[in-house]
C-alpha cells in the first residue's frame, strides 16, 4: 500500500487553464512553476498555461505588477489533468508625473535663475532692441493698428497673392517697382519720421517772436 501511495505522488498531471486580471482580461508571460518539480512554463497572449506537476505539489505565479499567487494541486485527484483557471491582483498603483528639482525653495530657484542670465552680445541686444521698436510702431501708429478690418485685408491680399501665383514662385516685393514707388512715397509723407521729434520741431517754430522793448 505504501508503495502505491508513493507511485501515485509520483504520477505526472497535466495542469492548464487560463490567467486573467481583475477585469477579467488574459494576462501573458506569467511565470508558472512547479515547486515540488522545479519545472515552469510561461503564459501565452491568450493566457493560457499548461504545466507538469504532480499531485499534492504547490504551484507558484509570478507577474510583474501583480501579487505573487500559490496554488496546490489535490492530493487525491484522479486521472492525470487538471483544470485550473485563476484571476491574478494587480500591485500597482498609477500616480501623475512629478519633476524633482534641485531647488529646496522658491528664493532659491529665483536666485539661481536670476544669477544665470545669458550675456547677450551686442549683435543679439540690437536685433533684440529692433523688434521692440517694431512692436512698439505698430501698436501705435494708426495705419498700422490691429483691429478686425486691418485682419480682414490682410487676409484678402493674401488670398488674391496666392490665386495670382498659382502654381508659380511667390512674387517678391524687392523686384516690384510699385511696392518700391509705394514705399519712397510713404518715407516722404513721414513712414519712417519720429513722431515726437517732428512734433517738438512743430511746436519750437510755432512760438510766436518776443517784441523788442520799445517798439510799438
Amino acid at each position: 500500500m505504501a508503495d502505491g501511495q508513493a507511485a501515485d505522488r509520483n504520477r505526472l498531471i497535466q495542469v492548464s487553464g487560463i490567467i486573467t486580471d481583475d477585469e477579467k482580461k488574459p494576462v501573458p508571460h506569467v511565470s508558472v512553476i512547479s515547486t515540488r518539480l522545479r519545472r515552469g512554463t510561461v503564459s501565452e497572449v491568450t493566457g493560457i498555461y499548461s504545466l507538469i506537476s504532480v499531485p499534492g505539489d504547490t504551484v507558484f505565479v509570478s507577474a510583474m505588477g501583480y501579487k505573487r499567487f500559490f496554488f496546490r494541486v489535490p492530493a487525491e485527484i484522479e486521472g492525470r489533468i487538471y483544470k485550473r483557471d485563476f484571476s491574478l491582483v494587480s500591485d500597482t498603483i498609477s500616480i501623475e508625473g512629478v519633476n524633482i528639482f534641485p531647488w529646496k525653495t522658491y528664493d532659491e530657484f529665483k536666485r539661481d535663475v536670476i544669477a544665470n542670465q545669458p550675456v547677450l552680445s551686442p549683435e543679439e541686444r540690437n536685433m533684440y532692441e529692433n523688434l521692440a521698436a517694431i512692436q512698439y510702431y505698430i501698436a501705435n501708429t494708426a495705419s498700422y493698428r490691429i483691429s478686425p478690418e486691418a485682419g480682414y485685408r490682410m487676409a484678402m491680399n493674401q488670398h488674391v497673392d496666392r490665386y495670382v501665383t498659382n502654381q508659380q514662385y511667390p512674387s517678391n516685393n524687392l523686384l516690384n517697382p510699385l511696392a518700391w514707388a509705394k514705399f519712397f512715397s510713404g518715407v516722404k509723407n513721414g513712414l519712417l519720421r519720429n513722431q515726437k521729434a517732428e512734433l517738438d520741431k512743430r511746436i519750437k517754430t510755432s512760438k510766436p517772436r518776443k517784441r523788442k522793448s520799445g517798439q510799438d
